[in-house]
């Protein structure tokens, strides 16, 4: 048989958290047709991996690239580290189902502006993914925020019965259309204001779907361990696994922690299916949140609507140049973004080892001056924290971004190196993986990854992107609760 690519001489990191094996591996329709010695084989395209590891496509569960994949389909900061599936809809906010009466509330910004939000049905925005062709696979959580600003007039309070009745519907009507789950985003205050019965109810329709209920904690500062509760009392009652976004200790009075926290997730995956993203970063970002306002750490402008030329720089900086205080400068940039350097480096490391946890980026790809987790967060993992750390062997890093991830998220016959699964596969040196993306300069492509394809098609090589695209829309397939029993 004549395959259309052979990837000869690997060592194949198969995504299951064994250590990797050497063998060739052939491509043939998208998927992985065959592995192991295949030195009679012929195929179109021939590429000689040379002792260099093959691994699944990586899966970035935690992202907000719910519009750029359909404006800027190329998507070269996931592209570029390997990344082949992205999940969208994170922190309670969603390109769809939404329909805007103004601009988009805070965090909703976070995805673009008013203009962007055109997918008033979920199924609107499947389509235009799958229209748009991406050169990577798209899944997609409902957030609450965003069906929220569809029913409530006032996000400052809890819903009344009869919003909670229109948002039920239409987290619904999403699920019956591929929607993986409902996320929250409860430490912003377009969504603070929702009592946990509010939630509970909506997450009650995740039950008869075995849809996810993922969670931006109500808080993650020092009522983080009451936030995580809250959380699991809310999957408990809908029978529906919780994934908590992005877990850390945040705030200066908040560090060392992890140990607690991780107790806590342990305690209740004993009962529950429960688990946990994080990035490999001791700085997070997102909206300014004059709450976080402190003089505790370092906290960096990323953007702002009236001043955009403070991008970038220091918010002390800028206040000792207009001669106010912090709190009076963050009021004056508002709306904007920002960096917190809130977070200590040890429970970062952690958090990261831990088994429950998966690799997401966080990335916001609206932001001028992104955080550098948007390009690097998985070659970040890959050769600080186990090459040159070594927190955790080569093979539990590929296991956290792949195997893990799919196995979460229910998505089939992806995230490992299998016979008969698609072709979503990086080829990187595990000697020379890094990310190259800074604080300073985050815009930089890694290095060491020297190949990905997408759904069996090459569409990065040599360090730049080939123009091919191949990504597709991946709805929810089945009950998701399984894959927390055999990957956790």
């Amino acid at each position: 048989m004549r395959y259309h690519t052979l990837i000869r001489n690997a060592l194949i990191i198969d995504g299951s958290d064994r250590p990797g094996y050497p063998a060739d591996l052939a491509i043939l329709d998208g998927r992985i047709a065959r592995i192991g010695d295949l030195s009679a084989a012929s195929a179109e395209q021939e590429i000689d991996a040379a002792g260099r590891v093959l691994a699944p496509g990586f899966i970035d569960v935690h992202t907000h690239d719910d519009t750029v994949v359909i404006r800027q389909p190329q998507m070269l900061p996931k592209l570029s580290q390997g990344v082949t599936t992205v999940i969208v809809g994170n922190c309670g906010i969603s390109a769809a189902p939404v329909t805007l009466k103004g601009d988009p509330p805070d965090p909703m910004n976070l995805l673009g502006e008013r203009s962007m939000f055109v997918y008033p049905r979920f199924c609107d925005y499947r389509a235009a993914v799958d229209a748009a062709r991406p050169a990577i696979n798209v899944a997609a959580l409902v957030g609450h925020t965003a069906l929220r600003s569809n029913h409530l007039p006032d996000l400052f309070r809890t819903a009344t019965v009869d919003e909670i009745s229109a948002m039920r519907g239409q987290l619904r009507e999403s699920l019956e259309d591929g929607a993986l789950g409902l996320s929250s985003g409860l430490a912003y205050a377009s969504a603070f204001c929702a009592e946990t019965d509010e939630v509970l109810q909506l997450a009650q329709e995740l039950t008869a779907f075995g849809a996810v209920y993922t969670t931006h904690l109500r808080s993650e500062f020092e009522p983080v361990l009451e936030a995580m509760d809250e959380a699991f009392l809310i999957g408990r009652a809908a029978r529906a696994p919780v994934i908590v976004s992005h877990l850390k200790c945040a705030g200066a009075g908040n560090w060392g922690r992890s140990p607690q926290l991780l107790a806590a997730l342990e305690n209740a995956a004993r009962e529950h299916p429960v688990g946990c993203d994080c990035y490999p970063y001791a700085a997070s970002s997102s909206t300014l949140d004059l709450k976080q306002v402190t003089d505790a750490y370092r906290i960096t402008i990323t953007w702002s609507t009236p001043h955009p030329e403070q991008g970038g720089r220091d918010l002390s900086e800028i206040a000792a140049d207009w001669g106010v205080s912090l709190l009076a400068a963050a009021e004056r940039l508002q709306p904007a973004g920002a960096v917190y350097y809130g977070m200590d480096e040890n429970d970062v490391r952690r958090i990261l080892a831990h088994p429950l946890s998966m690799i997401g980026s966080d990335g916001l790809p609206e932001d001028p001056f992104p955080h550098p987790r948007l390009w690097g967060a998985f070659p970040r993992v890959l050769g600080h924290f186990s090459r040159d750390l070594g927190l955790f062997p080569l093979h539990t890093a590929v296991h956290k971004m792949t195997g893990l991830s799919a196995a979460r998220f229910g998505l089939h016959q992806r995230g490992e190196i299998r016979e008969g699964h698609w072709a979503d596969l990086v080829l990187f040196d595990p000697a020379r993986v890094r990310d190259v993306a800074d604080f300073k300069e985050p815009q930089r492509a890694a290095q060491g990854i020297d190949g990905v394809w997408v759904n069996g098609v090459c569409s990065f090589a040599q360090g730049r992107a080939n123009g091919e695209r191949q990504g597709r829309f991946l709805p929810r397939e089945g009950d998701l609760r399984p894959g927390f029993a055999s990957a956790g």
